[in-house]
């Protein structure tokens, strides 16, 4: 808000579900500022941000102000508005040229149109995933020079659970697990990076809706719950190789040779659950447990780890 008011344009930086959207949501409407929304993708040409002629109003009148079409830059400069560019590091760089000269001097110069002055209630905010590798390419120095920079992190464990609450209507024992195993998954040496908020709110709902459809509030709905909403999520459920065969070979000295069996089944070596003060370690109705690497898994980074085992008294109502 100070950034904004003093006339400073923003990047938020962070990982998905921090709630960089949300944030700024909140702040326009507590200015009373309007908000043009973009989606930063390779799709993101000049013209789209900019605007462009209608063809058609062109061959009938020719190059008149109404035949052209503002885009979000030009209504927002005009308007006196927040730009809000969503994913900012998945924009070519080409477009992201145009902003520079907004950026820096306040005006954009569209051809067959003439000189666009920004209004002085004209802000610009970015938000970037800075740990997302998979079609993103680095923002150059030139955007960064024009711009504050604010760092966003998870919430802690508290503000999480009351979030999840918040979203899901939905308080107790329940809430509480799905909060600390999003949190287990950002500090397991075997994951790249570990799930966002978004994975407890739909654990959460999961069970929940599990729970009226079957009747109950088994084992069953639960697992089936925690896998739904965690397994899918490329952010949380690669393992690195080099840590997972360390962490076998951990576990295999720790509880000695496999236990001989007719039917081969997943040992639970890789435990996902967090600190004593959790209630995911603390709650004995419940642990969710990764199941050991095979050697497949080990050599190919895409290979997901599956939930094996959860253990749970007998079945309660959340």
């Amino acid at each position: 808000m100070t950034a904004l008011r003093t006339g400073r344009h923003v990047i938020l930086e962070g990982p998905p579900g921090v709630g960089k959207s949300t944030l700024l949501r909140v702040v326009a409407d507590a200015a009373g500022w309007g908000m043009e929304f973009v989606e930063g993708n390779a799709e993101l040409t000049p013209a789209r941000l900019v605007g462009a002629h209608d063809p058609a109003l062109v061959l009938e009148r020719g190059y008149l102000p109404e035949a052209f079409t503002e885009g979000p830059l030009v209504a927002a400069m005009r308007q006196g508005s927040l730009l809000y560019i969503e994913e900012l590091n998945r924009v070519p760089e080409e477009t992201l040229n145009v902003l520079i000269t907004a950026l820096a001097e306040g005006e954009l110069h569209v051809p067959r149109v003439g000189h666009i002055a920004a209004s002085p209630q004209f802000r610009l905010i970015a938000a970037m995933n800075p740990f997302d590798a998979v079609g993103t390419a680095r923002v150059g120095q030139a955007i960064y020079d024009r711009m504050c920079r604010i760092a966003l992190g998870y919430q802690d464990r508290a503000a999480e659970e009351r979030i999840v609450e918040r979203m899901t209507g939905t308080a107790g024992e329940l809430t509480e697990v799905a909060v600390a195993l999003a949190r287990a998954t950002r500090t397991h040496e075997a994951l790249r990076t570990g799930s966002s908020g978004r994975g407890s709110i739909d654990m959460v709902l999961l069970a929940r809706g599990l729970e009226e459809l079957r009747g109950e509030a088994s084992f069953e709905s639960l697992l089936d719950a925690a896998l739904a909403a965690f397994s899918g999520r490329p952010s949380s459920t690669r393992i690195r190789p080099e840590k997972a065969a360390r962490a076998a070979s951990r576990s295999e000295s720790k509880l000695g040779p496999p236990r001989s069996s007719s039917r081969p089944r997943a040992r639970s070596t890789m435990s996902i659950a967090p600190r004593t003060d959790d209630p995911v370690r603390s709650a004995s109705w419940v642990r969710v447990a990764r199941a050991r690497p095979t050697a497949t898994s080990v050599s190919s980074p895409s290979s997901p780890v599956t939930c094996s085992t959860i253990r749970s008294s007998p079945a309660r109502s959340w």
